[in-house]
């Protein structure tokens, strides 16, 4: 076991006053709505310097009046032309990226993630997934044929009020790329963050109201899952649902939506391979993989199950261990820092059972295994599994703890790759284009990367196969979940 814990920076001890006007309530109709009861929401840069903020939760009743706003604003949102939601999509973009740095030191104190890259990375992309949409809604052509004496033409109808759920990890980027699709469809929405990061979502509601968007249009349920976001996916009223969280999670939503016969997508989670082959570039293979502990492993995209060819072994694990003791863990706000805390006391204690349990097991802890003392931060954690089939390997942990394991031949890497009942994504690292080719198209993942990582053409689908998820996200994918296609045929000889 190697103890990295000595290069934990110290978080600041004097957490400043957040210098951010902070949304706390709900947004419904265009009007801001507080309730009575509040959960609070701390950093987990400091956990125990008190609450950021006191945040209204919302319950049956509210979630009723966020779906009758949701249902008054699509007359209105839906019967506008695909440039007229365009313009308030791109006007929605620039105010994003005019509030980058408001937008990114707030999300950073709310769940830690580095402030650089929320700032040059993440807050961007929040604005690109607008404009993409803006753009994507306003190039579609419809599709038109005749056939059998008769004119067809297919038109994307808008669906209805979309419920959007969203997950605490970079809550703010991933919120717009669940938000931009439904908006630019013509969809209205009512939007339930998660509550472990809930503020940023205040700023983006905002943002809707100054770009223009019509009362109902755009509406924002604070609260806690169980209550108000159970609330809001049972509504008949509600026309579309897309999730992203646990499978679990998962299956509850998908119930609702079963009941009342809603489309649904979600996005949940996943426990990719990371394959790296004797011909690699094992430089690049290595440095790649000590960076899976980035954002503290908390990206469901991320290659958490390590994957060497036997025969490179101990070169592999030398420039991994090179790599991962160069990692600097301490106050997401600093530049010198690598990794910041996981997001809450509850996650940190779970990614700690899964270790315990791990090591109960027979598995052997290489690196890591335990928290930093006096913070939320959990060490870089490297693990040999006792089998493939143990806990450590089968199920998400969602933090900073890879597995390592080795395979002989080709057939036993996308064997070990493929037997999880995950499938969201997976990476292969090779020299070999036949190699590339043959074992890319042979592993079963929504997406898989060759020789890079997080490399992404936003038009391309994004979702998982098994338990990582249902539909597709992505371009027109998205785009024709939140629509209703129409086929109109007109006799040729009925028009003059």
């Amino acid at each position: 076991m190697t103890d990295i814990s000595s290069r934990a920076l110290p978080i600041d001890d004097d957490l400043a006053t957040v210098d951010h006007a902070i949304r706390t309530g709900h947004m419904i109709g265009g009007q801001w709505i507080e309730s009575d009861e509040t959960f609070e929401t701390r950093s987990p840069l400091n956990w125990d310097s008190g609450p950021l903020a006191n945040v209204s939760r919302g319950d049956a009743k509210i979630a009723a009046a966020a779906v009758g706003a949701a249902v008054n604003g699509f007359e209105v949102w839906g019967s506008w032309t695909a440039h007229q939601r365009a313009e308030v999509l791109h006007r929605l973009a620039d105010l994003i990226t005019e509030n980058t740095d408001e937008i990114a030191a707030l999300e950073t104190l709310d769940m830690g993630f580095m402030q650089e890259s929320m700032r040059a990375r993440l807050v961007g992309r929040g604005a690109v997934n607008f404009r993409l949409y803006a753009d994507l809604v306003v190039e579609h052509a419809e599709r038109a044929w005749n056939a059998k004496n008769m004119d067809h033409t297919v038109q994307r109808m808008p669906a209805g009020p979309a419920v959007v759920i969203t997950p605490w990890n970079a809550p703010f980027m991933l919120s717009t790329w669940k938000l931009a699709p439904a908006l630019a469809a013509g969809n209205s929405v009512i939007h339930k963050p998660a509550e472990w990061s809930p503020l940023t979502a205040g700023i983006l509601a905002d943002l809707a109201q100054q770009a223009g968007m019509p009362p109902g249009a755009y509406n924002l349920v604070q609260g806690i899952g169980s209550e108000v976001g159970a609330a809001l996916v049972a509504d008949p009223r509600v026309r579309r649902i897309t999730f992203t969280g646990s499978p679990e999670t998962g299956r509850h939503i998908g119930h609702a939506a079963a009941e009342n016969l809603v489309p649904f997508t979600a996005e949940l989670g996943g426990k990719g391979p990371l394959v790296v082959f004797a011909d690699a570039d094992l430089e690049a293979a290595a440095h790649r993989a000590a960076w899976q502990f980035d954002d503290s492993g908390q990206v469901c995209l991320a290659g958490t199950r390590i994957l060497v060819e036997e025969s490179i072994r101990d070169q592999f694990m030398e420039r991994f261990n090179h790599h991962a003791n160069a990692l600097v863990l301490g106050d997401s706000r600093r530049s010198d820092t690598d990794i910041g805390p996981v997001v809450h006391p509850i996650h940190l204690e779970r990614i700690q059972s899964f270790v315990d349990r791990a090591v109960a097991e027979g598995g052997r802890i290489v690196r890591g295994g335990s928290p930093v003392e006096g913070s939320l931060h959990y060490q870089p954690t490297l693990i040999e599994p006792a089998s493939n089939n143990a806990e450590i390997v089968q199920r998400e942990v969602f933090g900073p703890v890879l597995t390592f394991q080795t395979f002989s031949d080709e057939a036993e890497a996308v064997q070990l790759a493929n037997s999880t009942a995950y499938g969201l994504s997976a990476m292969v690292w090779t020299t070999s284009s036949e190699r590339a080719n043959r074992v890319g198209r042979s592993i079963r993942a929504g997406l898989v990367w060759v020789n890079t990582f997080l490399v992404r053409d936003l038009t391309a689908p994004f979702g998982g196969c098994g338990i990582s998820g249902i539909g597709r996200e992505g371009g027109d994918h998205a785009l024709d979940f939140h629509s209703d296609l129409k086929t109109l045929m007109i006799l040729d000889d009925t028009v003059s």
